[in-house]
């Protein structure tokens, strides 16, 4: 029952909100007292007004609404969201109205991420991934064509949130300059959208930051395509690095390194194995190795590692 109460009092509150915001007027606060009867002229004493609820009321009130039904959460929701209150509190309204199964809720969160700005817009773009409506994320398109740095920023975090590698893609695809093609190409990898990835590469859309979503990705096999091609020199010691930051790629890299005469693609295939952490690797080609000068370049990368082997190694090069 206590809780009853407390619901119904919290709802209470939200429409004395909402008519507040319509009307401009000061909510009253929420317990009434009764007025101090006049005293004497001579001894007035002035009498303050009623504080205004805080914020803090006003969020709490609107975190109730999580518990009372759609049909009657949303039209309170909505006017609040249209008043001219708080946006801290219109923050927190936009986070109810996106947990409605409605389409008048997907489509109210559109709206505000079309019409309003700053904070407010990216957090209902931010909803709109939380939601995952398909038609509300189409709708965030436009938004990315004509936003800012940080609207666009926002709208590829709800694609990432709802998983829509497809619409992330389409910016890539579409991108007019390298640093919106490489913030696209890096969701992309963070969303282990591979086929994607290679479609991009497919279709000419190089870029150093491909070969890096390729390796966020964990994309071996397309890494080592192009860390064997020697096409494009470039995209080669990119994807030899890359390599490295993928992970279990050893064998690929030992390869590259012991097949190559190129001193720029041995480095990058000896920082891609300390990139994977295989020092062990970099000590058996310190054995192999009847060169001074490499196995003096080969022992300065292993003096950066703390491993019982590479110290053996140190001990037994200073005792010959």
């Amino acid at each position: 029952m206590k809780w009853k109460v407390i619901l119904l009092t919290s709802c209470a509150i939200l429409v004395q909100v909402v008519q507040s915001a319509e009307t401009g007027a000061t909510a009253p606060h929420p317990i009434a007292f009764a007025k101090v009867p006049a005293s004497p002229a001579k001894s007035e004493i002035p009498v303050s007004p009623q504080p205004p609820k805080t914020d803090s009321l006003h969020l709490v009130a609107v975190e109730a609404l999580m518990s009372v039904s759609p049909e009657r959460a949303l039209p309170l929701a909505l006017k609040v969201l249209a008043g001219s209150g708080n946006d801290d509190v219109k923050s927190r309204v936009l986070f109810v109205i996106s947990q409605i199964d409605l389409p008048e809720a997907q489509a109210a969160l559109l709206e505000t991420a079309q019409n309003s700005a700053g904070h407010l817009r990216q957090d209902a773009i931010r909803m709109i991934g939380i939601g995952g409506d398909p038609n509300a994320l189409a709708g965030l398109a436009d938004i990315y064509q004509t936003g800012t740095d940080a609207d666009k920023n926002s709208v590829l975090g709800a694609y990432l949130i709802s998983d829509d590698s497809q619409a992330v893609f389409d910016i890539a695809n579409k991108a007019q300059n390298e640093r919106e093609f490489e913030e696209a190409v890096h969701v992309l990898g963070a969303m282990n959208a591979t086929h994607l990835l290679r479609k991009l590469n497919d279709g000419g859309r190089y870029g150093e930051s491909l070969v890096q979503a390729f390796a966020i990705a964990g994309d071996t096999e397309s890494l080592r395509g192009m860390a064997l091609d020697a096409g494009n020199p470039k995209q080669q010691l990119a994807a030899i690095r890359g390599l490295g930051i993928a992970g279990e790629a050893d064998d690929t890299l030992l390869e590259i390194y012991r097949s190559s005469e190129n001193e720029e693609i041995k480095q990058a295939a000896r920082e891609g194995l300390m990139m994977s952490g295989n020092s062990k690797a970099i000590v058996l080609l310190f054995h192999e190795s009847r060169d001074d000068v490499e196995k003096s370049t080969l022992l300065r990368i292993l003096a950066q590692v703390d491993d019982e082997a590479v110290l053996e190694l140190i001990e037994s090069t200073l005792l010959e």
